[in-house]
């Protein structure tokens, strides 16, 4: 791609604001430039040094918009589009209500494809620019979620469900099938493009001893796909999940067994943890998808943000919508149920640190922080613009905001996807309220 600038106020990081603290993690310029060329960015800093340098260059202006990072959605379900906005559930009445009946329809290519069409539009509305997606238990699912994906230049991660018991009989595979059928689609779509393959046992209850045995295999046998399933999201799940397997120590302690945990596994929710299973999960560097909206929308709990991040050891955390349990597309309206969440913890979420928790963080779950999540040099150029003044309320309240600090804080309490002006894809603008 020809070599192009995107002029307005940047925002990146220069450290982690959990370890240096919200100040001295920011680099910013009120007006500053990102230089992009053959889909990654070449150079940021201020706009006078950095245009002067590229006579001639292509100039999208944003004057007073905010240029950063896109989104990175570390935990979501694709299939669960149409299921968003269900009524009156908790998560095991959830999955038998309204997930595994969706989920039935993508044996079908032809609608896991427009399904996925749907799915992708809306996250790119909403400035996300990278998920990481549970497919269904069909092979068709996670074609058609890669296919999809590789035709907008997106950097995605997904996998095929596997499910062996206590589900539909639709939904079903067996041990050797889920390891068969993953391991071909590892093949075909592991590293093509920007996809990444994640093994995806749904979770405990929905897979047999051996089928986490087989998964277990699977992941180690391909090094660099990822892995994902849930975790200690209901306290009902929890004791299903003691009931199934009475031999482990606790829910952690299923994963732990059968080789399920290390740098790159990605458990989704973590809410009602032991200090023994975080002391794991910090031993092994696996990380947690924290899904404020989903959590509160199907009555799961409230995730101790600073039990994990805070302190000498702290755990890798990301954040997430889980649509469709989650209520949201918008990290903006994600990153404001982190923070009302924290607030019932009696922690105050520093807005810089939801911000990292958004791209940066959601980028080191996934072993993906040197490529995306950031507004620096060498990084891929997924990138947003947000507008402060994106509607009047919006407007009136980063008027008189004395700090950047405070503009993210308005934009992720007030801004919904209306604030999204512009959003990039590898350097190419794909969208956003602006076109």
């Amino acid at each position: 791609m020809p070599r192009c600038a995107l002029r307005g106020q940047t925002f990146a990081f220069k450290a982690d604001p959990f370890e240096a603290g919200p100040d001295a993690a920011v680099a910013h310029d009120s007006d500053g430039a990102v230089v992009v060329e053959d889909g990654r960015i070449v150079e940021v800093g201020p706009a006078a040094a950095m245009l002067a340098r590229y006579p001639g260059i292509r100039v999208d202006a944003y004057p007073g918009q905010v240029i950063m990072a896109g989104f990175v959605d570390c935990h979501i379900h694709y299939p669960q589009t149409r299921v968003i906005a269900s009524y009156g559930a908790q998560l095991i009445d959830w999955l038998n209500r309204y997930t595994f009946p969706a989920e039935l329809a993508f044996a079908d290519p032809a609608h896991a494809a427009a399904i996925a069409e749907i799915f992708l539009d809306e996250v790119l509305r909403n400035g996300t620019t990278t998920v990481c997606s549970y497919c269904t238990v069909h092979p068709e699912s996670v074609d058609a979620f890669f296919t999809t994906a590789t035709a907008r230049g997106m950097r995605v991660a997904g996998g095929k469900v596997l499910m062996d018991r206590n589900a539909p009989a639709g939904l079903l595979d067996t041990a050797q099938t889920g390891y068969d059928q993953s391991k071909d689609l590892i093949a075909r779509w592991h590293g093509s493009g920007r996809c990444t393959y994640v093994v995806s046992p749904r979770f405990a209850p929905t897979s047999t001893p051996e089928q986490l045995a087989a998964a277990g295999a699977l992941w180690r046998e391909h090094p660099g796909t990822l892995m994902q399933t849930h975790v200690s999201e209901n306290l009902k799940e929890i004791a299903w999940v003691r009931d199934l397997y009475p031999d482990c120590p606790d829910y952690v302690g299923v994963y732990e067994r059968y080789g399920l945990l290390g740098p790159g596994a990605n458990l989704g929710h973590g809410i009602h943890l032991s200090e023994r299973e975080k002391a794991v999960l910090r031993a092994t560097g696996s990380g947690i998808s924290h899904c404020p909206t989903s959590n509160t929308f199907i009555g799961s709990g409230l995730f101790d943000l600073a039990g994990f991040t805070e302190g000498a050891a702290p755990v890798p955390v990301g954040l997430a919508t889980d649509v469709g349990g989650g209520s949201s597309f918008s990290m903006l309206a994600t990153m404001r149920a982190a923070y009302e969440i924290a607030q019932l913890r009696g922690h105050s979420l520093h807005p810089v640190k939801a911000y990292h928790l958004a791209t940066l963080g959601s980028a080191r779950v996934l072993r993906l922080e040197d490529r995306i999540g950031n507004l620096a040099a060498g990084y891929e150029a997924d990138m947003i613009v947000l507008d402060p003044a994106a509607t009047p309320i919006l407007a009136e309240r980063t008027r008189s905001a004395g700090s950047l600090a405070e503009v993210l804080f308005a934009l992720m309490i007030l801004g919904d996807n209306r604030a999204v002006t512009a959003t990039y894809v590898a350097g190419r603008r794909v969208g956003g309220s602006g076109s």
